[in-house]
């Protein structure tokens, strides 16, 4: 059985330990039915990611399609950063790229600084559907959010940027 380093807790803590982001003894008990900080933000990404499944599908397209179109909304990299931005091999970097190239939604250019390599842009309708897909993942995500108060939606808001900026690859 894999030891607990390697793999997420989405279960109760083991006796004596403290998940982090849990009151420590004698701090007051997390709100009833609190997740915890593991659980709680495994479960948001089955949410998130089943509403970015849903928006893909409706066009077409896989999630690391969506992901692909999303991550070059606002710039033009190279195979190998798009690569590790996504977590894929270069062989699974280059299939993607291929098929959304088939499908006129991108193209790639040889790099001005490195004659080797190349880089990777939206076309028209690539942008077109990274707008669309954008929008309407946003708007279904917010949605999920849309029981909460205005001040949650914005501590949510705030807490997530903090874990996205503590972690950015690109």
């Amino acid at each position: 059985m894999p030891d607990d380093a390697s793999t997420p807790a989405l279960s109760a803590p083991e006796p004596g330990t403290r998940e982090p982001g849990t009151p420590a003894p004698g701090s007051p008990e997390p709100a009833s039915g609190d997740l915890g900080i593991a659980d709680g933000l495994a479960q948001l990404s089955f949410l998130v990611q089943g509403v970015l499944g849903e928006v893909a599908a409706e066009h077409g397209l896989s999630v690391v399609q969506l992901r692909l179109l999303g991550v070059l909304r606002d710039r033009k990299p190279g195979m190998q950063e798009l690569a590790r931005h996504l977590g894929l091999d270069k062989s699974s970097m280059t299939g993607l790229v291929d098929r959304a190239e088939r499908r006129g939604l991108v193209r790639r250019a040889p790099s001005p600084r490195d004659g080797r390599a190349v880089l990777v842009s939206l076309t028209e309708d690539g942008h077109a559907l990274a707008r669309e897909g954008a929008a309407e993942a946003g708007h279904r995500i917010r949605a999920l959010a849309a029981h909460l108060t205005g001040d949650q939606r914005a501590r949510l808001s705030s807490l997530a940027t903090a874990l996205v900026a503590g972690h950015s690859a690109l």
